[in-house]
């Protein structure tokens, strides 16, 4: 597979080999998956980014440099890299610093072994009791001819420059989010075509829940209801969402909550029912709503869900139990006619304002305060 990243793997891969950079990519399984989790390089900051596997290739190749492995010793004799400083290190390089362990435990070799069931090699070797791990070398050892190559540095440069480039294409997303909040009095119909452009199928996981949540937040806020303990002590109190954590983190959490009434948020772009269960199970099967980044209507999500639960549950009331905690479900084009509504009441720029700065926080583009405020016109 090529894609507008492979020419610069294949650029990188000459400086180091020469003339046997074509063959030396052709026959290195690690390669080709390299190549297959940087196909979003420049298609721009709204593409999955896919960050968690590479960064774990990554920590273990550094380790394995860092000791000199790429130019001498036996490696087979190393005691192993600890979990705890390829975890620490993953979460200091770009967009790493709020990954979780799944790449570095058995999400890179699952996925690896999907791509290539014909390699019986995988990438990471560990022991669980000790918490040791080890890149595989016969995946970064290749022989050519009667010569044997070390890819190691290749690979760090390699994902390097696809880090490089995501930074560079979020940098200018940023940038075109705080141009379009800047004319968004003048020129709104622009604005409103793009942030209807990052509701979409193909659109990074991150970038959509963090548009969802803007565009619901403000969708929700100047609605109200009435709680109290006695009817005539009744008091006003306003909807408000909190985003109760970081996008796509994979940590157990729930998305969204809405105070005072408690309602949950569940963002999801799968139909994989026993995903949709298990965020049900824990919250002790409370109400969810689910944000599903689809075009499909709602009865037709709700549809395969069921069909779903009833191929993998022979019970019905168990199938019953779990569809009955499905609060709502609220699909792109519903997110798109609550987007519109904002705009109708006045809430453009600050729907932008929001999404500037959740994004600056989700990809750590300042550290501190953002520089806005959520309220500012």
């Amino acid at each position: 597979m090529e894609h507008d990243f492979t020419p610069l793997i294949l650029d990188i891969l000459r400086r180091h080999f020469g003339n046997l950079a074509q063959d030396m990519f052709e026959k290195s399984p690690l390669l080709q998956y390299i190549n297959l989790k940087t196909v979003s390089a420049t298609r721009g900051s709204k593409a999955r980014s896919s960050f968690a596997n590479l960064y774990a290739i990554y920590v273990l190749v550094e380790d394995y440099i860092a000791h000199d492995f790429h130019k001498k010793g036996d490696y087979s004799k190393y005691e192993g890299a600890q979990f705890s400083k390829l975890f620490k290190r993953q979460r200091e390089l770009p967009f790493g610093s709020k990954l979780q362990n799944h790449g570095l435990n058995d999400r890179l070799n699952g996925e690896f072994r999907k791509f290539f069931p014909q390699v019986d090699a995988q990438p990471i070797l560990r022991v669980v009791e000790t918490r040791r791990y080890w890149i595989n070398r016969k995946l970064i050892s290749l022989s050519l001819g009667k010569k044997t190559f070390d890819i190691a540095q290749a690979i760090i440069e390699i994902i390097n420059a696809y880090a490089k480039t995501k930074k560079a294409s979020f940098a200018s997303f940023i940038k075109t989010c705080e141009q379009l909040r800047n004319i968004s009095k003048r020129k709104s119909d622009t604005v409103e075509c793009f942030v209807l452009g990052l509701l979409a199928p193909n659109v990074d996981a991150r970038i959509f829940e963090i548009v969802s949540y803007a565009i619901l937040k403000y969708f929700y806020h100047d609605q109200t209801v009435y709680f109290g303990f006695q009817l005539d002590n009744l008091e006003k109190s306003p909807l408000i969402l909190y985003k109760t954590g970081r996008t796509n983190a994979n940590d157990g959490g729930i998305d969204f909550v809405m105070t005072p009434l408690g309602r949950f948020f569940q963002v999801t772009e799968t139909l994989d029912v026993r995903k949709y269960f298990l965020d049900i199970d824990k919250i002790e099967r409370y109400p969810i709503t689910f944000v599903i980044k689809s075009t499909e209507p709602p009865e037709a999500l709700l549809k395969k869900l069921r069909e779903g639960a009833e191929r993998q549950y022979s019970v019905r009331a168990i199938v019953k139990k779990y569809m009955a905690c499905i609060e709502e479900v609220i699909n792109i084009p519903i997110l798109q006619e609550r987007f519109r509504t904002g705009v109708i009441q006045g809430y453009l720029v600050k729907i932008i304002n929001e999404i500037v700065r959740q994004s600056k926080i989700e990809f750590n583009y300042v550290k501190h305060d953002v520089g806005y405020d959520n309220d500012e016109e």
